[in-house]
């Protein structure tokens, strides 16, 4: 048996084994066909009831889970660029940067990009809907990466608290870097975005929304530009 590495591997696991239970319950009573008894009908109310809730909500926690995974944003093509290039252990992009901490990496694009207010998890995912209802009207027909289609563009301007929530504008290290200094105090009240100066062709590189070509950055001197592991696989 595989190890159990997440939250989610855990719910799985109990999604499973609750299935399992009450398949178990459900043979057993079509088999016996015990009396109806006090004990019976508990026995039942497991089968029937409690072992298929758990499963629902195990399964539903977990499906949940999994969309905050970086995995789960690079499923429809016209991520790729953005996905690929996160995943690029060369890569010096924002991104690419952010995507290799070993805390939160493996969910990058959540971590940066979620609502973080009272309901931040549900206007996520209510705006995670409206990605999928795009990506079926305005991006299933397009390229391979997602040539052809509408520019990819965020709902509202990315907020100075994203970042901030790690960058903290109190920290020594922070307050080091002269822009930082100089610009203190514009950065607290929102007057000056982090993204005025962090923009994002700096951010996801290749995305065409920021000018990019989907394809990772050709070697100095080189003719094409590198493959991608999406062309490797092609190939």
């Amino acid at each position: 048996m595989s190890e159990l590495h997440s939250t989610e591997d855990v719910l799985r696991l109990a999604a499973l084994v609750s299935a399992l239970i009450a398949a178990a319950i459900l043979i057993w009573y079509v088999a016996r066909r015990p009396p109806l008894g006090r004990s019976t009908k508990i026995v039942l109310l497991f089968g029937l009831g409690v072992m298929p809730f758990a499963v629902a909500l195990s399964g539903n926690i977990a499906g949940f889970e999994y969309t905050m995974k970086r995995d789960f944003c690079g499923s429809c093509h016209v991520m790729l660029p953005y996905i690929q290039d996160a995943a690029d252990p060369r890569s010096t992009s924002l991104a690419a940067v952010h995507s290799r901490n070993h805390t939160f990496g493996h969910e990058s694009c959540y971590t940066c990009h979620a609502d973080y207010q009272m309901f931040g998890a549900i206007s996520t995912k209510m705006n995670g809907m409206k990605h999928l209802l795009m990506y079926i009207t305005e991006y299933a027909n397009t390229g391979p990466l997602g040539e052809g289609g509408p520019p990819i563009h965020m709902y509202k301007p990315f907020q100075n608290g994203m970042c901030v929530r790690c960058h903290s504008t109190e920290a020594p290290r922070w307050g080091k870097v002269e822009d930082h200094a100089g610009a203190l105090e514009d950065i607290r009240k929102g007057d000056v975005k982090c993204i005025d100066c962090h923009e994002g062709k700096t951010i996801h590189p290749r995305a065409f929304a920021h000018g990019g070509n989907g394809k990772a950055p050709a070697a100095e001197g080189a003719a094409a530009p590198a493959a991608t592991s999406h062309d490797q696989a092609k190939e």
